[in-house]
């Protein structure tokens, strides 16, 4: 019987990228190809691109020429998916010849027909394409099926998983490429996404990331109303998983039912993550933006005093087409005084056919870069002090890791979004445990006590 092929994946970009690339690995998986992570043992290189901003362009076109090295050697196909090739498709066909085939997302539920053109017939099946630089164009694209997404493989390892509630966006921010890429918001069905978890929870998973482009808008187009808060209620009955938690909140979705259903539910982790770019109403407005300053104050007290112990995150934009030094000055003050626990910041990026990219009063690079160093370094400040108030209180740790001397555990707690926020180093005492290997902590929940705080990690010992 002749041997499969070996596959090697790249995945760029979001959380949401990634759920796609574990679905394509899935795919490969399925039919008896060995899945491989050194690039040097691969036959076929898969890169899932990002084409959201600028950095994410520029990265995904260097990785692309980095793996396309590789066919000087063992590997005989490049195969290239996601945003960039969404949003670039004929541009990249012509500029990039060392790429066997490439795949955009409106093309998904064609993908293995498409992979195996290539690999059987050595055809590479392109077809032409119509990019997609209006409004009025935009429409909803294909969702992957309930079994596509029960059969990826996840590569989180074995204690988090990321849960795809939707596709898309129909928020329209002037400076957002997403639906142009994406399309309109999809939601998948609930009785779908809640088959997926079992599954995830049948599998280990302890802990479940629920996220879409804004998952305040779960099951408007589908069910006539936001249901987030049913889907985290349903999830938090399935046994087996212990935190729940949500990203990409908009803040005008957060109604009171949502924030009490945190509140109250032991499963749902007390954090949210709330992406408001920006404070100053003008630049709200130049945004496309469906808040205002008022509201997101409200917004922030209003959690706080429901919720004392919540983690709140929000992300930022600076050098917005027109942000003046007021502008910005507001939005440092509001940064100076809100007091986020985590926080993120973007220097703008002009974005070929969104309306900000046409806007006049573009900001000079030196200005943004200024910008993002001041709000971020005033963060710094913010965030080491949010911390040092930890020191003394006890947490619950998930143990994901062992430092490689072996003195530490390395985890988190439910207030850290892995890969994004903080982690918590716990000292292990060899003589106290002397009669339990430290390996046999690992995928495990400990308690423990803060006593130190370094940089945006947490120190602590084992109680």
């Amino acid at each position: 019987m002749k041997q499969k092929l070996s596959v090697g994946f790249v995945s760029l970009g979001c959380s949401k990228n990634l759920i796609d690339t574990e679905v394509m690995i899935g795919k490969f998986k399925n039919n008896e190809y060995k899945i491989v992570n050194n690039p040097t043992e691969a036959d076929i290189i898969v890169v899932n691109t990002c084409g959201f901003i600028e950095d994410a362009k520029e990265e995904a076109i260097n990785t692309i020429l980095e793996m396309a090295e590789f066919k000087k050697k063992r590997c005989k196909y490049l195969i290239v998916m996601g945003c960039l090739v969404q949003r670039y498709y004929n541009e990249l066909i012509s500029a990039l010849p060392e790429v066997d085939l490439f795949i955009r997302i409106d093309e998904y539920e064609n993908f293995w027909n498409k992979v195996e053109g290539l690999i059987k017939n050595n055809q590479a099946l392109q077809t032409t394409y119509k990019k997609i630089t209006k409004v009025s164009e935009i429409e909803q694209l294909p969702l992957l099926s309930s079994q596509e997404y029960e059969s990826r493989v996840i590569t989180t390892g074995e204690n988090y998983a990321y849960l795809k509630i939707g596709e898309g966006c129909s928020n329209m921010c002037t400076y957002c490429a997403i639906p142009y890429i994406r399309g309109k918001f999809t939601s998948r069905r609930i009785e779908d996404i809640l088959s997926e978890a079992k599954k995830l929870a049948n599998q280990g998973i302890q802990e479940i990331i629920v996220i879409a482009q804004d998952t305040t808008k779960y099951g408007i187009d589908i069910y006539g109303k936001p249901m987030l808060k049913e889907v985290l209620q349903d999830l938090s009955k399935i046994k087996g998983i212990k935190w729940i938690r949500f990203l990409y909140s908009y803040p005008e979705g957060i109604k009171d039912d949502l924030i009490d259903e945190v509140k109250k539910n032991k499963k749902i982790c007390k954090y949210f993550d709330i992406p408001i770019q920006h404070i100053s109403n003008n630049m709200l407005k130049a945004m496309n933006r469906k808040t205002n300053k008022s509201t997101i104050e409200k917004l922030i007290e209003k959690i706080r005093i429901q919720i004392p112990d919540v983690i709140l995150r929000t992300t930022l934009i600076v050098g917005f087409p027109g942000e003046t030094k007021e502008d910005f000055l507001e939005l440092y003050d509001f940064v100076q005084k809100a007091k986020f626990d985590k926080m993120g910041a973007f220097m703008y990026s002009k974005e070929e056919g969104t309306p900000a990219a046409r806007m006049k009063n573009q900001i000079h690079g030196n200005t943004k870069k200024s910008r993002y160093n001041k709000i971020m370094s005033l963060q710094q400040e913010i965030s080491r002090e949010n911390l040092s108030k930890k020191i003394g209180r006890e947490y619950e740790v998930l143990i994901e890791n062992i430092s490689f001397d072996k003195k530490y555990l390395i985890g988190r707690t439910s207030q850290d979004v892995p890969d994004i926020d903080g982690i918590v180093y716990i000292k292990y005492d060899n003589q106290r445990e002397a009669n339990r290997d430290i390996t046999e902590y690992k995928n495990q929940f400990v308690k423990c006590k803060i006593i130190n705080v370094k940089d945006y990690d947490l120190i602590a010992e084992m109680l």
